[in-house]
């Protein structure tokens, strides 16, 4: 009875510890988010109040788009690209306009035409006939904001001499290498109705882009209002709601934003999951899928739920950030064969497969 006795309070006091072990764990792990999230409670103030600044400017401006403006953000955050696809007259241009004009940016559009040469775009050297040298004149693209507008007119030639001031924010021009502003976001539209005199993007072009938006027309409601705003003239009235400096602050405070690693690992399944979709889809979705996502769709769904976090002001990354924008990280990186548009199939069907198929955190 005794060595009973002695044994309960032995497993007693092995519980104890282990729940002490336990309190501990967490403990710590609360210690980690909070050593982790570097971001203060002023930071993350300041950071909603100037993307509601922002976002309220572009929503008095334009009608029918909120989801674009967003999207146009989260690249300014991240100093990131969008591609823009829907048929003309959804408020492209005017968007990227209204965005350039919340923050004080620089504003460049490039008409993309088949006859457009990449000196067109990053500039050129012109000699000088007064001084017998030669001089450097810098291209359109050189500003805060660019739009490529018809992106797909251009030749493949003229569309690859974008890739180095997109990627690595530096042009070279006559040997000598020219840095991009510290705020530059390059907006490129296409329509995907007309095919005739166009150059299909190729894919490593594609995934430059952090973000690809396809527009629909808007409701009769958002048609009717735009009507009342272009008759009541109020894009004649600019005015900007903060600086490129707030900018600025945006992308580092969404640099510090913490991500769970249990977060981290849905993100890397999601991705991996696009590359194994026979073993996790049901086949007759999986025989559409030619091509997964690459690495860089993995940097992107971490850096966009950081912003989209931010934006929700939250100092740290849920799984619904994550699924928030699914759809423009991914699918212009996600190839399907002919078989799928013969089909009908959307990338956004096959993007829910793969998003269901993944455990959530």
């Amino acid at each position: 009875m005794l060595k009973a006795c002695r044994r309960l309070k032995a497993l007693s006091r092995a519980a104890a510890s282990r729940q002490a072990t336990i309190v501990a764990h967490k403990k710590q792990e609360v210690l980690k988010v909070i050593v982790k999230s570097t971001i203060t409670d002023e930071e993350l103030k300041r950071a909603k109040d100037i993307s509601d600044k922002i976002l309220n400017y572009y929503n008095s401006k334009v009608v029918g788009q909120p989801f674009l403006g967003a999207a146009i953000l989260v690249a300014m955050m991240n100093n990131g690209h969008i591609l823009l696809e829907s048929v003309p007259g959804l408020a492209k241009t005017t968007a990227a306009k209204v965005m350039t004009d919340a923050v004080h940016g620089s504003f460049s559009r490039i008409q993309c035409t088949p006859d457009l040469i990449p000196s067109d775009i990053v500039g050129t050297q012109i000699f000088n006939m007064a001084t017998n040298s030669f001089e450097t004149k810098i291209g359109p693209v050189f500003a805060n904001f660019v739009l490529l507008d018809e992106i797909n007119r251009s030749s493949a030639k003229t569309q690859s001499a974008m890739l180095e001031a997109m990627a690595e924010h530096e042009v070279t021009i006559g040997g000598e290498i020219y840095k991009m502003p510290d705020v530059f976001v390059v907006i490129a539209t296409q329509n995907p109705i007309e095919q005739e005199g166009t150059y299909e993007l190729a894919e490593a072009q594609m995934d430059r882009f952090l973000l690809k938006v396809e527009l629909n027309y808007p409701d009769p409601a958002s048609e009717v209002e735009i009507l009342n705003r272009i008759e009541a003239d109020v894009f004649s009235k600019r005015e900007a709601v903060c600086d490129l400096n707030d900018i600025l602050f945006l992308q580092e405070a969404s640099r510090k934003v913490y991500l769970d690693p249990a977060v981290k690992q849905y993100i890397v399944d999601i991705v991996q999951a696009s590359r194994n979709t026979k073993q996790l889809i049901h086949p007759n979705l999986s025989q559409y899928v030619t091509m997964g996502a690459s690495t860089r769709a993995a940097i992107t769904f971490m850096a966009v739920s950081k912003s989209i976090a931010l934006l929700n002001g939250r100092n740290y990354v849920t799984p619904d950030d994550v699924r928030a924008m699914r759809y423009e990280v991914l699918r212009h990186r996600i190839m399907l064969n002919f078989a799928a548009v013969a089909d009908g199939v959307q990338e956004e069907t096959i993007i829910d497969a793969i998003i269901g198929a993944v455990r959530t955190p």
